[in-house]
């Protein structure tokens, strides 16, 4: 696994959609999944060498399931100097109480979000990075597309009230970040949520993995007119401003 090749991809979106400024306190929202924890990883590279300064500081909601361990990324944010903070919830219970027998990743998303948007107002961070890679972007837009009925896809750089949620590695493909996390072993926390790869999401993966072994162009073709879309290009003109 080629690190360089990481940053590159990483350093192209940040550049093409403005996502990093001097001055930026960006909070890294940690799951203990691969996709967050190369995260961490990446753009505590990046920070080293970057011409705009910026810090960083990882937060992980911890949503109240049993047998989860963080110790291994605190470990980890230590080793790297990253500021870490959990933030203990009782999300899993509340998330139990309306559990109907279906995937409840939209109310889970949002109760996370509305703990993330506290977090950073009380640690001063003006940006959240999460660890949507290439793959994401395109399951989302097929999403969308399939069940709504509409082709659209959430933005590299979405301005909220009080902070930006920034995407620096859409042009990563999945399969790298599963190099990176083994190569440099970082210290995956297991899921235990019981709808985990048993939700729309992981039908879609499947359909795209699928097609994928029929025609190598596939996923590409995809990501491709998603960033091609209006929202897109407008979010690549209007982000945050110019970034070097």
């Amino acid at each position: 696994m080629n690190l360089q090749k990481l940053y590159s991809y990483i350093r192209r979106a940040v550049s093409d959609y403005h996502m990093i400024e001097a001055g930026d306190k960006i909070a890294l929202g940690i799951s203990g999944g691969k996709d967050s924890l190369a995260l961490l990883y990446a753009l505590h590279g990046l920070k080293a060498f970057y011409p705009q300064p910026f810090s960083i500081h990882a937060i992980t909601i911890d949503l109240g399931f049993d047998n989860m361990n963080f110790d291994a990324v605190k470990k980890l944010c230590a080793k790297l100097e990253v500021p870490y903070t959990i933030i203990d919830t009782q999300i899993y219970e509340i998330l139990k109480y309306h559990d109907t027998g279906k995937p409840y990743c939209s109310l889970c998303a949002r109760l996370r979000r509305g703990t993330l948007k506290d977090a950073l107002s009380e640690l001063g961070c003006n940006k959240l990075a999460y660890g949507h890679h290439k793959d994401d972007v395109i399951e989302t837009a097929l999403l969308s597309l399939l069940y709504g009925g509409r082709f659209s896809c959430f933005l590299p750089v979405t301005k909220q009230d009080t902070f930006t949620v920034i995407r620096p590695m859409i042009y990563v493909p999945e399969g790298m970040l599963k190099g990176v996390a083994q190569q440099y072993k970082l210290p995956v926390v297991f899921n235990p949520c019981p709808y985990d790869n048993h939700s729309r999401r992981s039908d879609i993966k499947e359909m795209v993995r699928s097609l994928s072994k029929t025609n190598k162009y596939y996923k590409n073709n995809i990501f491709h007119a998603i960033t091609l879309t209006e929202e897109w290009q407008h979010c690549a003109r209007f982000s945050s401003g110019p970034s070097a």
